[in-house]
C-alpha cells in the first residue's frame, strides 16, 4: 500500500501520483457479486440535470458489498482475494463463509488472504471483525459504522477512514468521527474494528484532465468568467469582483461557507462537538 511516480517524459507524468496497488491479489470480481448500475449523469428522474458537470467515463460494474455483517453472525469466514473496486477509492476484500456464501467487505488496514474473521457479539478483538459499538473497548480504532442498528454501515467507509471509541454512557456510545465531530451513536449499531485500507489514496494526483474524465468528472468553468446572463458573477470589463456581498450559485444562493444545515433536525442532539472548520485560504489552514 503506497504510490508510485512516474519521470517526466510528458507533461502529465510529470504531476501524476498513482496507487501501486501492491495489495491487490486479484484481477477479475467474483462474476456472482457483480451487477449492472444506471449511470444517472447527474440527471434525475426526469432527465433534468440536477448535478452538473457529470457524465462520460469508463463503464463500470457494481460490487455488492455486505455492509450489514450482522447477518452472518457467528459463522467465520476466509479472506480469499483482495481487488480493486473502480466505485470506491478502498479496496474490497473476498469472503469465503464456512457455509459456502461468498460477500465482499471493505478492506482494512494488515488484514491480508487467508485470515480468518468473524461477527458478532462474542467475536474476539481482531481486525476485520464486526461487533455491537457496546461490546468493543474504549479507545479502539473502528470503521464501517452503523447509524441505525440493522440498517448497514454508513459511516467511516472511505479510504483511510476510522472512528475512535471514547466513552459509553447508558444507550448510547460517543464516538470521535474522521472529521473531527464527536457524536453519539446507539449501543446496539455494528461496527467493523481496525480502519479501512488504502491509507495513502489522498496522496494520489490525477496529473491531467483526462484522467477525470474516466471517472466521470466533466470540466468545471468559473462564474467569473461567464456573461452576466449565464452567471450572477459573470460579466465585467477585466477580472471584475464579485459585485455581492458573498459569492452565490448560478441561481443566486449563497454558498461557498453558507450553512445549509437544518436548525431543528432531530440529530443535533446526537452531536456533542461539530466537525473542524476546514482549511481556508489566507486563514493559517485548518482550524481545530
Amino acid at each position: 500500500m503506497g504510490t508510485r511516480s512516474y519521470r517526466p517524459y510528458t507533461p502529465s507524468t510529470r504531476e501524476t501520483v498513482i496507487s501501486d496497488f501492491a495489495e491487490i491479489t486479484a484481477g477479475s470480481p467474483e462474476k456472482s457479486l457483480v451487477q449492472y448500475k444506471h449511470r444517472a449523469k447527474g440527471r434525475n428522474n426526469r432527465g433534468v440535470i440536477t448535478s452538473r458537470r457529470r457524465g462520460g467515463g469508463h463503464k463500470r460494474l457494481y460490487r455488492t458489498i455486505d455492509f450489514r455483517r450482522q447477518d452472518k453472525i457467528n459463522i467465520p469466514a476466509r479472506v480469499a482475494t483482495v481487488e480493486y473496486d473502480p466505485n470506491r477509492n478502498a479496496r474490497i476484500a473476498l469472503l469465503f463463509y464456512k457455509d459456502g456464501e461468498k460477500r465482499y467487505i471493505l478492506h482494512p488496514v494488515g488484514l491480508t488472504v487467508g485470515m480468518e474473521i468473524i461477527s458478532g457479539p462474542e467475536s474476539p478483538f481482531e481486525i476485520g471483525n464486526a461487533l455491537p459499538l457496546i461490546n468493543i473497548p474504549l479507545g479502539t480504532t473502528v470503521h464501517s459504522i452503523e447509524l441505525t442498528a440493522g440498517k448497514g454501515a454508513q459511516i467511516a467507509r472511505s479510504a483511510g477512514a476510522a472512528a475512535q471509541l471514547v466513552a459509553k454512557e447508558g444507550d448510547y456510545v460517543t464516538l470521535k468521527m474522521p472529521s473531527g465531530e464527536v457524536r453519539m451513536v446507539r449501543k446496539e449499531c455494528y461496527a467493523t474494528i481496525g480502519q479501512v485500507g488504502n491509507i495513502e489514496a489522498r496522496n494520489t494526483s490525477a496529473g491531467k484532465a483526462g484522467r477525470n474524465r474516466w471517472k466521470g468528472r466533466r470540466p468545471k468553468v468559473r462564474g467569473s468568467v461567464m456573461n452576466p446572463c449565464d452567471h450572477p458573477h459573470g460579466g465585467g470589463e477585466g477580472r471584475a469582483p464579485i459585485g455581492r456581498s458573498g459569492p452565490v450559485t448560478p441561481w443566486g444562493k449563497p454558498t461557498l461557507g453558507y450553512k445549509t444545515r437544518k436548525k431543528n433536525k432531530a440529530s443535533s442532539e446526537l452531536i456533542i462537538r461539530r466537525r473542524r472548520k476546514s482549511s481556508t485560504r489566507g486563514k493559517g489552514g485548518r482550524q481545530n
